[in-house]
Order: C-alpha cells, then structure tokens, then sequence
C-alpha cells in the first residue's frame, strides 16, 4: 500500500466548501492509552496528503479534528470545539477513509473508500 492506511477530509457544508487549515491527529487506542501515530493539516481541498504511516495494525483508532480553530479563523461561532471519530481498523489490506461533513452546529462522518 502506498501513502496513508486512513484518510480524511473535511468539507464545510455550512460554506459550502472544502474545509482548510484544520489540524488533525491520528491516534491508536491500546491497553487503555493512546498513542499519537499521525498528523497534518487539510489543503485547500480539505484533505489532509499524509495523515499517518501505510500500515496500521488492526485495532481501535481515533482521529481529532481541531475545528474550534477553524470556525474561529473564520469568526463563525461554533457548538463544537473538536470533533473526535473513533473507529476499528479490522482489514489492514484495506484503506481506510474517514470523511467529516461539518457546519458550526452539526456534523456527520461516513465509511468512505
């Protein structure tokens, strides 16, 4: 596999545009700690190149997406500081993308491929 095992991006569906400048953590949940295994920030395509390594073990996972920031760059008020998606990796011949569909109030996320 090539480039990164899980992906992500985020599109503001409140703009109506891709969301840029997040910050976004990769986070492997083990034995009751947390292991930070990627990060980067979303382009302007709100997608993040390189979020973590090209293989993962299968286990429990959790990205955190700093979008309190976001909506304050933007001076737009928000309900929600950070969105956190926990998720299992149970195929790592699979790739894994996890999309976050956000707006100041509200947000949803979906198994992409």
């Amino acid at each position: 596999m090539t480039g990164s095992h899980v992906t992500t991006h985020i599109l503001d569906t409140g703009a109506g545009r891709p969301a840029a400048g997040v910050a976004v953590s990769l986070w492997s949940l083990r034995g009751g700690g947390e292991t930070r295994v990627g990060e980067g920030t979303t382009d302007g395509d709100g997608r993040v190149g390189s979020l973590g390594p090209a293989e993962l073990e299968p286990g429990t996972y959790r990205i955190d997406f700093a979008t309190g920031d976001y909506f304050a760059a933007a001076g737009t008020e928000t309900f929600f500081p950070s969105v956190s998606l926990t998720f299992r990796l149970t195929d790592p011949g699979q790739h894994y993308h996890v999309p976050l569909l956000l707006s100041p109030f509200a947000f949803s996320t979906y198994r992409g491929s």
